[in-house]
């Protein structure tokens, strides 16, 4: 059987919730060097264990999505995904991720080494938590076929503009997450219309991608060096939309990308997705676990740039049905086909 391009998508914070407890002893009880190279890293800086974390009896919302917590254990959670995908099968044609999977796509593209890209996540999670400023709200503004509403985009897009102390965060599918100080954030609350559950307070998140985060972005970089990065061995596709290709990447360029543009401007997460399936033809996209929320917008993204004629919802699912271009592996199903 010839092997299936795969473009694999890192996923950020928010997708490890109660039903992924467990999760790393779940799929991963096999990699113990692994996941003893993370452990002794969040010793050495006094924090709890990423496998006791793992293997807590409950729960605690207020623990478990806390940046210097959920950074680490999604990190860990995805790069053992990755390291799980059958290359038999699979040729991995490019890496990309959403707002904090952009650190688990330089792992897993070989720009970082993997204790090196939990020590990037761990940090940059505990330097979020200790100087936590504003936060994020989450809104769609595409239909029930998960086809964007342009006009409804326009107006959202508007609104960040119209109230002081609020941007764009991030570009997600069909969705607009904003970011802000709480003042901001509570007069878009007012000015947005009630939809379902939304509008979404995002727990425990800061104004990521946002000016707000200029003093998190220098603490980064004076923590984090250049010499830690090296060429990936794989396209990387960043926030942009903006492929850095192996033999024409500039090591001191990407660092700076990720400690200064990544954590202090608009993280187009659609716009990633776009650009890795128009440059790299992947035939199928590969979203690593935990959880299984990112599937949803990459669909949607697929869909906004009619991606191999998909148009709808409902023309995805029967693509899914009939030969799926997405495995999500968070999903017990969708893992199979890639393990």
């Amino acid at each position: 059987m010839s092997r299936r391009k795969a473009l694999v998508i890192c996923p950020g914070r928010g997708v490890y919730n109660k039903t992924e407890l467990g999760y790393l002893n779940k799929y991963h009880a096999d990699k113990a060097e692994l996941l003893a190279g993370f452990d002794a890293l969040r010793a050495a800086e006094d924090q709890e264990l990423i496998t006791a974390l793992d293997g807590a009896e409950r729960f605690s919302v207020s623990k478990f999505t806390r940046g210097d917590n959920a950074s680490g254990l999604i990190y860990a959670c995805s790069y053992a995904d990755f390291t799980a995908i059958n290359r038999e099968t699979h040729d991995i044609v490019g890496v990309t991720g959403n707002s904090m999977g952009w650190y688990t796509a330089l792992a897993c593209s070989g720009a970082l080494l993997a204790d090196d890209g939990f020590r990037v996540v761990n940090t940059m999670g505990s330097i979020m938590q200790n100087n936590a400023v504003g936060g994020q709200i989450l809104y769609p503004f595409n239909d029930e076929n998960w086809n964007g509403i342009p006009s409804k985009k326009v107006e959202l897009e508007a609104l960040a503009a119209e109230i002081e102390g609020l941007s764009i965060s991030i570009y997600l599918g069909g969705m607009i997450v904003f970011a802000g100080t709480e003042d901001a954030l509570t007069a878009l609350e007012k000015r947005l219309p009630t939809n379902g559950r939304f509008p979404m307070r995002l727990m425990n998140h800061a104004a990521f991608h946002s000016n707000l985060q200029n003093e998190n972005s220098a603490r980064g970089k004076n923590a984090l060096p250049a010499s830690m990065f090296s060429k990936p061995n794989v396209p990387l596709i960043d926030g942009r939309g903006h492929l850095w290709f192996p033999d024409t990447v500039n090591v001191q360029e990407l660092w700076d990308y990720t400690f200064g543009h990544q954590v202090t401007k608009t993280y187009d997460f659609t716009k990633a997705v776009v650009s890795s399936v128009k440059e790299l033809a992947p035939d199928v996209l590969i979203v690593l676990g935990p959880g299984t929320t990112l599937g949803g917008a990459t669909a949607q993204a697929l869909i906004s740039c009619g991606w191999d004629s998909l148009s709808s919802k409902s023309d995805f699912i029967t693509r899914q049905e009939k030969e799926p271009v997405l495995a999500a592996m968070g999903m017990e199903t969708q893992r199979k086909w890639v393990i």
